[in-house]
């Protein structure tokens, strides 16, 4: 079409919204990309009854929702409550349609959303007559190709962006010029303290060269900040939000490791302030897409090692999230968050972690709960949830038991709720009834006495604290070792360990004067235990410490490793030094204890060997 050709089809807003009728079913562009000017127009003309708006995320409307003349002449269903409009859903002013996202186009495509008119916004064309959607992809594009009419406000502010978002003027029924700035997405600070001890979690998890989806919510976009230790992150998201532009203009974000849409972060909106608008603005760093394109599982399983990172309402023992609303009160959506999470089970090296803080209305509350509160939806299934992230630490469900997955969360639960939690696991059968009680104490301070090294044979081996989610993995340890092994260690063949006995050995853990350390490695995406040191006080200033290796990791510098972790965790805590006793049979341990400690003194008792190991 010539440049003379669609300038013909500028028009005001007034005359644009006269080509709506009565009963019409009408598409608002959405989020930071909804057309404001013609929305007010939309408004202000007084001839329209009875039309139905169908907006993925609304901020204008808010202004009217107390008219009630606007009530009485519209009808707005919402796919996504935003926070202005949570009030007004729970008076009934507007109605919630839960979905996919993804699905928003279908229902444009098959008419079961029939649409009479499209308001959107674009950039202004070029000199081809192409523009742009900009900052809104997502599901407008179809709605423009499915409704009867399309209106369009031509915005200078409208960042040009690169994608699916390209559209024709000749496909636009009236253009109206109107330069306004879009709108701004400006979410409250959250807590720094939480949000950087959750993000120090989430690292833990995150690995070089990932990509990653960041779920629309206060928290999980606050977190970014704090990704400033890896390289080379991709980006598969539904949203671009402001936090994402740091980690690109310092490299962290570079696309480059992408195993699908190499350099190039790819979305179907973005929702910020001019400060991301002018980063994405003919940027062809990103691809903005179509949501039933973007947010679909096997698309999003395309990308390797892929991260996605949601944020959540509440998470109950069973590990059931709910996202979206509580009782009749809504804060969100649907969105696409069960998409990205089982997306993210196709991945190869891909898994899903849901990050939310243990407490809400102000410490009063806990979001680790023993059930979803009444009335709560069930946004992603228990048999989804991979990784649970609050501010107390990781657990990990995906191939759980319910046992085990109350564990893990009460153990990441606030202090002040453990308690209760555990009762209520007790009162619904979720766990056994002599259960022993979880740490009521914030262990953050056990991050300190985490560390990495390097084995001979070149795997890496994590060391950390031994924990009651480890009651499993411990006892399978034991099983794993030889007889003989066992017998060094515990001085006496043990053919049972059973969970009783691994209870009572984390349960009388204070990590101070009684402490474990095991060590890990990974085994095809698995964690196997494979190492464990264990020292605690014999007498004032002196811990008795022993350790157990297995086999196949024996001679690999483990044990003399943890040893030395635990010497710093000991003299941290006023000890000043080791004692342990040995078979004489010993050897190897003996010669660590020794080598380790040149002034030792050593006692040879009845057929054991005492060695008494002065730190200094």
């Amino acid at each position: 079409m010539a440049h003379s050709e669609f300038e013909k089809r500028y028009v005001t807003a007034e005359a644009a919204v006269r080509a709506i009728k009565n009963g019409d079913r009408i598409f608002v562009g959405s989020g930071c990309g909804e057309p404001r000017h013609l929305i007010r127009a939309l408004v202000a003309t007084n001839d329209i009854w009875d039309a139905m708006i169908f907006q993925m995320l609304s901020f204008t409307l808010t202004e009217y929702l107390d008219d009630e003349d606007f009530i009485n002449r519209f009808s707005v269903k919402l796919f996504f409550v935003p926070p202005a409009m949570q009030a007004a859903a729970f008076q009934g002013k507007i109605d919630y349609i839960p979905t996919y996202l993804s699905q928003i186009p279908m229902f444009f495509r098959s008419k079961q959303i029939s649409l009479d008119v499209a308001l959107v916004q674009i950039s202004p064309p070029d000199r081809f007559g192409v523009a742009s959607l900009g900052v809104s992809v997502d599901v407008t594009l179809e709605a423009i190709k499915n409704a009867k009419t399309v209106i369009a406000q031509v915005n200078p502010r409208m960042p040009r962006t690169h994608g699916d978002g390209f559209i024709r003027v000749e496909d636009i029924d009236y253009l109206v010029h109107w330069e306004e700035e879009i709108n701004e997405d400006r979410r409250e600070p959250q807590d720094e303290n939480t949000c950087r001890r959750i993000a120090h979690y989430l690292k833990e998890l995150i690995d070089d060269g990932s990509t990653l989806q960041v779920g629309y919510g206060k928290v999980s976009y606050a977190l970014l900040k704090y990704i400033d230790n890896k390289n080379d992150l991709g980006i598969h998201t539904h949203m671009i939000a402001d936090d994402f532009i740091p980690l690109f203009e310092k490299g962290i974000i570079t696309n480059k490791s992408k195993s699908f849409m190499k350099d190039r972060a790819v979305a179907t909106f973005c929702m910020g302030t001019r400060t991301a608008y002018d980063y994405i603005d003919n940027n062809i760093q990103f691809y903005f897409g179509t949501a039933d394109f973007v947010n679909t599982p096997g698309i999003i399983g395309r990308n390797d090692s892929f991260v996605s990172i949601s944020s959540a309402l509440e998470v109950d023992l069973s590990g059931q999230v709910c996202s979206d609303y509580v009782g009749r009160q809504y804060f969100t959506g649907t969105g696409d968050q069960s998409n990205f999470i089982r997306g993210a089970t196709l991945s190869k090296g891909g898994f899903s972690v849901i990050v939310i803080p243990s407490t809400a209305k102000n410490g009063t509350v806990s979001r680790i709960v023993p059930t979803l509160s009444a009335g709560a939806g069930v946004a992603t299934l228990r048999a989804d949830v991979n990784f649970v992230v609050t501010e107390y630490g990781i657990a990990q469900l995906k191939g759980k038991s319910i046992y085990q997955r109350v564990i893990e969360l009460i153990q990441i639960a606030h202090p002040d709720f453990r308690e209760e939690l555990m009762a209520a696991a007790k009162e619904q059968q979720y766990i056994f009834s002599d259960q022993m009680p979880l740490p009521t104490e914030d262990l953050n301070f056990l991050e300190s006495y985490k560390s990495r090294f390097k084995l001979k044979n070149g795997k890496y081996v994590a060391v950390r604290p031994l924990l009651p989610s480890d009651e499993i993995a411990y006892r399978n340890f034991f099983y794993s070792l030889k007889k003989e092994t066992i017998f060094l260690r515990f001085f006496k063949s043990i053919s049972i360990f059973s969970r009783k006995m691994a209870q009572e050995h984390w349960a009388e853990m204070d990590y101070r004067s009684f402490i474990s350390l095991i060590g890990h490695v990974r085994n095809e995406g698995n964690k196997e235990l494979m190492a464990i040191g264990t020292y605690a006080e014999v007498e004032k200033g002196w811990a008795e410490v022993a350790f157990v290796v297995r086999e196949d990791f024996q001679s690999q510098g483990v044990a003399h490793y943890l040893l030395g972790e635990l010497e710093k965790i000991a003299r941290s805590n006023g000890y000043k030094g080791f004692v342990a006793t040995v078979l004489p049979e010993n050897e190897a341990m003996q010669h660590i204890f020794l080598s380790s400690y040149p002034n030792s003194k050593t006692i040879k008792n009845s057929g054991e060997i005492e060695i008494k190991m002065p730190f200094d």
